[in-house]
């Protein structure tokens, strides 16, 4: 089943997704929450698209909203799908999918830590998965402040300071001399007295 066919019969059967095509071999489909774990059975079951390559997630703050996106792949067509998902940001709630594909299990304990996105049910969602002991926000939230956590936890240490990228290319990149740095400022100058 082509890209533009498998759309179609997407569009059909859960109305009101919307699509964007990307290329001929990969397209995005929001789908309603509610229709999401169906989309996605239909998907891998009739579509074709038997490999869950990845579940990630983004942190639209403005909108109190995250978005979910499974990407999908179809190895017969040598094509992919990333069926999107948009959630409360203050109920993060998100049925799981580890019935579909054992490996979702692993992305959905991520996501629950990271972004404190529920998948209830999923296997060891609520086991630490790499923040053994983490007591604060979920650190990919945008509202994450991640230099005040940093100077709260971590002490300073001496000789640490802050350089400037530009220098440091300048001087260690593409070493100049004086001579050839005052030429350049000068002539920099003058062009802006035009």
């Amino acid at each position: 089943m082509h890209m533009e066919q498998m759309l179609e019969n997407l569009e059909a059967r859960f109305p009101g997704c919307r699509k964007e095509i990307r290329r001929s071999d990969l397209a995005f489909v929001t789908v309603p929450r509610s229709n999401a774990v169906e989309a996605i059975t239909w998907l891998r079951d009739s579509g074709g698209y038997s490999h869950l390559a990845l579940i990630s997630a983004v942190d639209y703050i403005e909108q109190n909203a995250f978005q979910l996106t499974y990407i999908l792949h179809n190895r017969r067509e040598r094509c992919d799908i990333g069926l999107r998902v948009e959630l409360d940001r203050d109920e993060p709630v998100m049925a799981s999918i580890h019935h579909l594909w054992a490996t979702a299990q692993v992305y959905q304990r991520e996501l629950k830590e990271m972004f404190g996105i529920d998948f209830p049910g999923s296997p060891r969602v609520d086991e630490p998965f790499i923040l053994e002991g983490w007591r604060e926000i979920p650190p990919m939230r945008r509202d994450f402040d991640t230099k005040k956590y940093s100077e709260a936890t971590f002490f300073p240490r001496e000789g640490r300071g802050t350089l400037d990228p530009k220098r440091v290319m300048e001087e260690k990149s593409y070493p100049v001399d004086a001579r050839v740095k005052d030429e350049i400022r000068r002539l920099v100058r003058d062009d802006y007295e035009e």
